[in-house]
């Protein structure tokens, strides 16, 4: 039993994270395109099953922790792109995007794109898109200095005297700490299961064009790439990336209709599952994941009474657990980008323009940090 709690804490985590960092964002999309509250409950409700069917099922195939999640840039995107667009328009927008994938998938264009990432330059961009997460655990401490900086301490007592158990103790002096100060609001807390709401798709063409394929495009390069990165900079480079992408295209098809709008691999939270907290056998990390998943069907079936579960936890104490599980992750991330002398520098290129938060085009800092290093390795490399 003991060697179960290591991954379920982390698996725990990997959700609460995930949810309570953009679920807000989720809901602001719902509404902007007219969604009911019966049909705000569905789209949770289909993309919990999304997540956990995906995270179960994938990391069960391959062994390896594949962790899927919502595609919180291409909520963003919505929240302005369906303004004056109806519910049944915007669902005919979201199985087109799932088309796409389902197709990026089956015809392995996007794995062949990602075979030419050099891996110091994948690992850049991962320890970039982290490396957020690592300092905002000074930045809660700054705001609660009592109860950050006591996980901090017990974190790195943790990491010498019980390395496999780190996550667990510290998340559960956390809550403990967050409980004495009356940090915790269950006031919320409601038992109320969802119910899925069938939207009828209609296939608009400027929708399709002008919702669903920005919608793949941001899903793409600002989530696909940076999870497949993850995958391989974490050692799971053995996984195959088509059959990930087409199978999270083609159960966000099925679901599309009921609020799921877009699903992919996961970045930041795949690697909570991925790190050496969530298991100190590699081979072992998939439990992580799974155990995630089935959180994410829990957050599907009982989306109101999770959210405010996960909304009892104060911001910082959510802040700092999700940047202590991800303290080994950036490290071994800044170790892999340096390693090479010829791929040095264009992995600090990397680094930097990913950590940076650059957006252009609608498009994050995760992919112009693989184009920016990509550009830095071929100038000071040419002919060498």
């Amino acid at each position: 039993m003991r060697s179960y709690l290591a991954p379920l804490s982390a698996g725990f985590v990997t959700v609460l994270v995930g949810f309570t960092s953009s679920a807000a964002i989720v809901f602001q999309a719902a509404a902007a395109a007219g969604a009911t509250p019966a049909q705000i409950s569905s789209w949770m409700w289909a993309l919990g099953l999304a997540m956990g069917v995906t995270c179960i099922g994938l990391s069960l195939r391959y062994r390896a922790p594949v962790v899927t999640a919502w595609s919180t840039p291409g909520a963003a995107l919505l929240v302005t792109a369906l303004a004056g667009v109806s519910l049944a328009q915007a669902t005919g927008a979201f199985v087109f995007c799932a088309l796409l994938i389902l197709l990026a998938g089956v015809t392995r264009g996007f794995e062949r794109i990602m075979d030419r990432i050099p891996p110091g330059i994948a690992a850049a961009m991962l320890a970039g898109v982290l490396v957020r997460f690592g300092m905002e655990v000074f930045v809660a401490m700054g705001q609660r200095f009592g109860l950050v900086f006591a996980m901090f301490l017990a974190y790195l007592l943790a990491r010498r005297l019980l390395p496999r158990y780190a996550v667990v103790l510290v998340l559960a002096l956390g809550s403990a700490i967050a409980a004495a100060q009356g940090l915790l609001d269950f006031r919320a807390l409601r038992l109320e299961m969802a119910v899925p709401v069938f939207t009828m798709p209609e296939f608009d063409l400027q929708t399709m064009i002008g919702v669903g394929v920005p919608l793949f495009v941001v899903t793409m390069t600002s989530q696909n790439v940076p999870g497949v990165a993850v995958l391989r900079a974490s050692g799971y480079g053995g996984v195959p990336v088509s059959p990930l992408v087409g199978w999270t295209g083609a159960v966000n098809l099925v679901l599309a209709p009921f609020g799921c709008y877009a699903i992919n691999l996961a970045a930041i939270t795949a690697a909570i599952c991925m790190g050496r907290e969530a298991h100190e056998d590699p081979a072992r990390r998939y439990l992580a994941s799974v155990f995630a998943g089935f959180f994410y069907l829990l957050v599907g079936l009982f989306g109101a009474t999770v959210g405010a579960l996960f909304a009892a936890f104060p911001r910082e104490l959510v802040l700092a657990i999700a940047g202590l599980a991800l303290f080994g992750t950036i490290g071994g991330g800044l170790a892999t980008a340096m390693k090479d002398d010829a791929q040095r520098e264009p992995a600090l290129v990397t680094f930097l323009v990913t950590a940076s938060g650059l957006s252009l085009g609608g498009i994050g800092s995760a992919f112009w940090g693989v184009v920016a290093g990509a550009i830095a390795l071929a100038v000071l490399n040419w002919r060498r």
